[in-house]
């Protein structure tokens, strides 16, 4: 796949923590059903002890509650949000992985940059639900370097992601500057659907709360990129990145209601961005999966892998789907590395291992490259495997 650069010594220190924003979305997981259990007689007295311990503890527990009050209404109301999100939990969404290593093929911070800007492009263009980044080092291998700055893009690639995903009139408020963030500027924009003008009214707008008091005490003033601050339902602390169901009416002095992320795309139809997510290996992609259930589909992309025409290639109706990328020396570099995945073949880990580019006329197919190719290819198989879906 070529020779393997490391970035400029110019370029920051890469952080292992690259999430930067805070965002208030209702996209919280689901909690796990607990398991019933039979009661023994055991158990009865053991809970009858417990109940009058908590008796004598009530008291105390009253006043705890009087001192937390202040900070719980802070927190978000997610009851009504959270009934929404399960309403269209079956809407399905495509995820893409991609190797954080790509950004070490790199010479420069500014073609790092441009590298990650084309990759934020396709994702964009083929509305991708989810980008997540992995590096390909072993946990050990990552701890015995971790105070090398050249030992991961995955976080610069992450936080470059996470910008350009961001709308405009935002990213002042959310994005600190930084060393990273310089070549930015000379990127296309993605030009999204939630990225909107200050002349523009759409029934959503992507939104920062703020430290300005609100008139009533029981709502935050939210900056929404409109020529005046408009005010949500909701107590919230400063700084958190939030959704705002704007409706129709152009009256800015109207109290909103804050949405999940989603509800743009499953109520009206609409492409609202994609999320971002790290994950230290290949592994860990799968484990840590937010939907509930995990991904149900997983395709692996390389030069090695089976030849199927778009037109034949046929996808079950699929909940939440998987694309994986690879990085400078593919997918099988990423599973050797893996300790989760120590004597396995890389088909092992994906339900189809495909080639979408054959007959290549290049020895080496970049992985940007690769992503515009293989998303194109995937597009009717996926619309087919949708439409299956919808049908049941």
């Amino acid at each position: 796949m070529g020779k393997k650069n490391k970035t400029s010594h110019d370029e920051p220190l890469l952080e292992p923590e690259p999430q930067l924003t805070t965002r208030v979305d209702g996209d919280s997981k689901k909690k796990k059903k607990k398991k019933k259990k039979k009661r023994s007689h055991d158990d009865l007295e053991i809970e009858q002890e417990q109940t009058m311990s908590l008796d004598a503890d009530a008291k105390k527990e009253k006043k705890k509650s009087k001192k937390t009050k202040k900070s719980q209404e802070l927190e978000p109301e997610h009851s009504k949000i959270e009934q929404e999100e399960k309403k269209n939990e079956d809407i399905p969404t495509v995820t893409i992985a991609i190797a954080g290593s790509i950004i070490h093929n790199t010479q420069s911070l500014e073609l790092a940059t441009r590298l990650a800007g084309q990759i934020a492009r396709a994702a964009t263009i083929f509305r991708i639900d989810e980008v997540v980044v992995f590096d390909n080092k072993s946990s050990s291998e990552m701890d015995s370097a971790s105070s090398d700055s050249n030992e991961s893009g995955a976080s610069f690639l992450v936080r470059i992601l996470q910008y350009l995903e961001t709308p405009q009139y935002l990213r002042k408020s959310l994005f600190p500057k930084q060393n990273d963030l310089r070549y930015v500027g000379m990127l296309p924009p993605l030009d999204a659907p939630h990225h909107l003008r200050k002349h523009e009214w759409e029934q959503y707008r992507e939104g920062v709360t703020l430290n300005e008091k609100a008139p009533n005490s029981n709502a935050t003033m939210v900056d929404v990129g409109l020529s005046k601050n408009v005010v949500v339902d909701q107590v919230l602390s400063p700084g958190v990145r939030v959704t705002v169901a704007m409706g129709t009416d152009r009256n800015l002095d109207l109290l909103r209601q804050i949405v999940p992320s989603s509800k743009p795309r499953d109520e009206a139809g609409m492409y609202w961005g994609y999320k971002v997510r790290y994950a230290s290996h290949l592994s860990s992609v799968f484990k840590e999966c937010p939907f509930q259930g995990g991904y149900d589909y997983l395709i692996g992309t390389s030069e090695h892998g089976l030849v199927i025409s778009s037109s034949e290639l046929k996808l079950p109706a699929f909940r939440h789907l998987l694309i994986a990328f690879g990085g400078l020396a593919g997918l099988e570099e990423s599973i050797e590395e893996d300790n989760q995945y120590k004597g396995k073949n890389v088909r092992d880990a994906f339900n189809i291992y495909l080639n979408t580019c054959p007959h290549q006329g290049s020895r080496t197919i970049r992985t940007e490259e690769a992503m515009f190719i293989s998303l194109q290819y995937f597009q009717e198989p996926i619309n087919r495997a949708v439409r299956r879906l919808e049908d049941r």
